[in-house]
């Protein structure tokens, strides 16, 4: 049996008999869990650190990552990467112009389309918070050797490259013993 202290900290305890008839997951080995509850404790502290040091939500750094790296970007290119709803990048953007970290102006090629570009005043907020972003990724990472961080990196590539056969897989199965089930179309993001 899973259990977890105060921390979140996973252990294994006494397993309980399960009746025969009631299939349940296996938590020690359902990597979904785990891929679940790493991020979302790593979200949540990156969160509360920088609200606290530089008011700005885990939501505004990761668009501030996007668009530094290149630039401009629609609000849809943006969704489809890191995996957000358009209805949180449009509001975190609408902050962002606010505080003067991005300009928002319509693409040459169609004017219907938005996109935004980092400030000189968001690649600062950036570069001041991208210090604290790698201690907290040599942090997690302390507990692998070079050659496993590489390993990890790629093995997580892999398994975000194939999320499309996970949706067809998912839309297959719907489809085959729930095909009255209708899926909202959503994006694959990091």
């Amino acid at each position: 049996m899973v259990k977890a202290d105060n921390q979140g900290t996973v252990s294994q305890g006494a397993p309980r008999e399960a009746p025969p008839s009631a299939p349940v997951v296996d938590l020690e080995r359902y990597v979904p869990a785990y891929i679940t509850w790493i991020s979302n404790k790593l979200s949540g502290g990156a969160s509360q650190a920088y609200l606290a040091a530089f008011d700005v939500g885990i939501e505004t750094w990761r668009l501030l990552v996007l668009l530094a790296i290149d630039g401009p970007w629609s609000a849809q290119q943006m969704c489809k990467i890191i995996g957000m709803d358009k209805a949180s990048v449009s509001r975190v953007l609408k902050r962002m112009q606010q505080r003067g970290w991005v300009t928002i102006d319509l693409s040459e090629q169609d004017g219907r389309l938005r996109l935004a570009t980092i400030t000189p005043a968001g690649r600062q907020m950036h570069n001041d918070i991208l210090g604290l972003a790698l201690v907290r990724e040599a942090a997690f990472l302390s507990v692998l050797s070079a050659d496993e961080q590489l390993k990890l990196t790629e093995f997580l590539k892999r398994l975000h490259d194939n999320l499309p056969a996970v949706e067809k897989a998912t839309a297959d199965y719907l489809g085959q013993r729930h095909p009255q089930a209708r899926l909202r179309r959503r994006h694959q993001g990091i």
